[in-house]
């Protein structure tokens, strides 16, 4: 449930994320999303008291930080180049095999329905990122996978450096290192590129909502992975493309394609089999 909580989290956080991209630039939407994240998470650390963990947790904290924020500029790069269709499916899958491949590894193989639940959820990730005609374009643009990939990796290991960073239980402080270090990236990344930090006012509101769920997608993430197993945990976050795709049907009106509404069903059955 924590999983499935945290798909829905950063689903609804991507649809908001992308509105605000739409009215200011995705750049500056992430790092001012990123801020009101951790302002969210100083008071929430006060409030619950939370112990300051050691010198190592919060390093590898900022690590998956970073990770996780070049993940994200290599994706919006590789889209930038027009390879929407193909980093969109390639990035979420391989964010969600990684996981499960290091998983079998430090915690062994899990039972033969949970790698029932692996296969539809990766499924499910494929078929929801693509149109109808989202296999064609992925093969016709197979030379240009290098920076999905790359996004994929970052997405992956920021899965596996947090769980790590958080087996001691502490929550809150490691999410204020993590957006720490994705912090100083995306503000070096936007000095060094010159990227205006203006904002739109109409922008603010979506901003701060991406801010407030991100949050929701990371805490529950982390309360799966400390719950469960860590593959389990990253496979059923990696849902969310298909919370985004419901939310954009939903308000906007966009119109899902059939491999879209494989995926949902696929994702629907993931879920089922990862909580038996």
């Amino acid at each position: 449930m924590f999983g499935f909580a945290s798909a829905l989290g950063w689903g609804a956080a991507d649809f908001t994320g992308g509105l605000a991209s739409r009215k200011t630039g995705a750049h500056r939407a992430v790092l001012y999303s990123e801020v009101i994240g951790v302002v969210i998470l100083l008071i929430a650390a006060l409030f619950v008291g939370e112990a300051f963990p050691s010198l190592r947790v919060i390093l590898l904290s900022a690590l998956a930080g970073a990770l996780g924020t070049i993940g994200l500029l290599l994706l919006y790069h590789a889209m930038t180049l027009g390879l929407m269709s193909v980093a969109a499916p390639v990035s979420a899958l391989l964010a969600a095999a990684l996981p499960v491949v290091i998983g079998a590894f430090t915690e062994g193989l899990p039972k033969w329905i949970t790698l029932l639940g692996f296969l539809f959820a990766l499924f499910a990730v494929w078929m929801i990122s693509q149109g109808e005609n989202g296999v064609t374009n992925i093969l016709a643009h197979i030379a240009d996978l290098k920076l999905p990939l790359l996004a994929g990796i970052g997405f992956g290991l920021y899965f596996v450096v947090m769980h790590e960073a958080t087996k001691a239980g502490a929550t809150f402080i490691p999410m204020i290192a993590s957006r720490s270090g994705g912090l100083i990236l995306i503000t070096a990344y936007m000095l060094v590129a010159r990227i205006s930090w203006k904002v739109d006012f109409s922008a603010w509101m979506m901003i701060a909502l991406n801010g407030v769920l991100d949050v929701c997608g990371n805490s529950f993430f982390i309360l799966a992975s400390q719950t469960g197993r860590l593959d389990v945990a990253a496979v059923l976050s990696s849902l969310f493309p298909g919370v985004t795709v419901v939310f954009a049907w939903i308000f906007l009106k966009e119109r899902l394609s059939r491999n879209q509404w494989i995926g949902i069903a696929s994702a629907l059955a993931a879920i089922i089999l990862l909580t038996m």
